[in-house]
């Protein structure tokens, strides 16, 4: 299987090599390259790809390696419109690392967004200073992840968000909040329906969605759904979401 790096000049370097004024060769620098280079130890005549992260990715055979560049003949290029609905993973803040592993699943599984909330029953809590790092390293946990499962679009972490917040885009967006004792389950989701672009799965921290919580998003559009008989953790209840409507969307 083909290495796969992501590169943010991507794009522009593919518009140069396609507007015919320069060879059709693309380079990984900086980290990914240095990774390339000196931990998966490219080699010249290797297959490789390289995205952007947002749809882009070229097919090409390594021509040249140095620790922070490496140099790609392009075979070809292809381009990913992003799939319809979007789904997003509203991820409540949980202690230990099991938010994080929820992150890293459901980009796997190509969600297309993740959205941090501060849930009442949080015990992990994000001020001003921890919202700006923990989110920046959400963003590159999806980052890896991207590379990992090789998907043409690397979803966004968006800012910590309040139940409020999500309350508020429930008029735009298709809001479903998981809860065990919801009366419909996502499997029974008529996704020919869904009115919005933007799918919003909420998932609760250890403790769950708090009544109040889930009244005031219920109020505002969203759905309780649940998944099961069992309950599952905040880190696998996303995946497990994830899976389920991809499935009923045709994504998979």
């Amino acid at each position: 299987m083909a290495h796969f790096y992501l590169d943010d000049t991507l794009a522009a370097q593919v518009a140069v090599a396609e507007g015919g004024t320069g060879a059709s060769v693309v380079h990984l620098r900086a980290a990914d390259a240095r990774h390339a280079a000196t931990v998966a130890r490219v080699r010249v005549g290797e297959q490789l790809r390289l995205g952007d992260g947002a749809g882009l990715v070229v097919h090409g055979v390594v021509t040249a390696v140095e620790p922070g560049d490496v140099a790609l003949a392009v075979d070809r290029v292809e381009r990913y419109e992003r799939p319809r609905p979007r789904i997003h993973l509203v991820q409540a803040l949980a202690k230990g690392d099991r938010d994080e592993l929820a992150v890293q699943a459901v980009t796997e599984l190509g969600v297309d967004g993740v959205i941090p909330w501060q849930a009442a029953r949080s015990v992990s809590r994000w001020d001003a200073a921890k919202a700006a790092k923990n989110r920046e390293r959400w963003q590159a946990i999806a980052r890896e992840a991207t590379k990992q499962s090789m998907q043409a679009w690397m979803p966004v972490v968006e800012p910590l968000a309040t139940t409020a917040d999500l309350a508020a885009r429930a008029a735009a967006s298709t809001v479903l909040v998981l809860e065990p004792t919801a009366e419909h389950a996502l499997t029974a989701l008529d996704v020919a329906a869904l009115a919005h672009d933007d799918v919003l799965i909420v998932v609760g921290p250890e403790g769950g969605v708090a009544p109040d919580e889930l009244q005031r998003l219920v109020a505002g559009g969203a759905r309780a759904v649940r998944l099961g008989a069992s309950v599952l953790r905040t880190s696998t209840a996303g995946p497990a979401a994830i899976a389920v409507l991809s499935t009923a969307l045709g994504r998979w």
